[in-house]
């Protein structure tokens, strides 16, 4: 399975209407975690091998389809940025309501998910993604002081969500 790509650019026809995304992103698991969910269904069938080759088809299947599902749930994140809102997986906040957008190399994202981190922050991170985005919320009926949000095209994310509120 491919990453998915951010979308891109959109065209003008697209931007005028505010159903459709500025930026859309899944945060998908990298190749090599298939290679594990093919190894622990092998694994699945290796435990009921002792007890003949029906039960050991059914644990190469059980193992296989439970590990599947699971790296596929946690690579279903998503971010997008549509109608007026940041889209950050079970997140959902206004533009209007957020503020300064920073884009992070590998190291600024390393400790802001690490020492530099606030226990309020909603924080949407993979550990497969090294980049990522800081936006700090501005509605002070929030108590989340910034979103911190793990993306492959951190510029393309900042750039929408600036477009965003330079429409608004």
């Amino acid at each position: 399975m491919q990453p998915s790509a951010p979308s891109p650019a959109p065209s003008p026809e697209s931007s005028a209407s505010p159903a459709a995304p500025r930026f859309d992103e899944r945060l998908t698991v990298p190749g090599s975690w298939w290679v594990i969910v093919v190894l622990l269904g092998l694994s699945g069938g290796l435990v009921t091998f002792p007890l003949g080759t029906v039960p050991m088809l059914g644990g190469v299947i059980v193992a296989g389809v439970a590990a599947g599902v699971a790296a596929s749930s946690y690579g279903s994140a998503r971010i997008r940025v549509v109608a007026g809102s940041l889209v950050a997986g079970e997140a959902r906040v206004p533009v209007s309501a957020l503020g300064a957008v920073e884009v992070l190399d590998e190291e600024e994202a390393r400790a802001w998910r690490s020492h530099k981190a606030d226990p309020r922050a909603f924080m949407l991170m993979r550990s497969y993604v090294p980049r990522a985005v800081r936006i700090e919320v501005t509605d002070p009926a929030d108590p989340t002081p910034y979103l911190y949000l793990s993306s492959r095209d951190p510029e393309g994310l900042a750039a929408a969500v600036e477009a965003v509120r330079g429409e608004a």
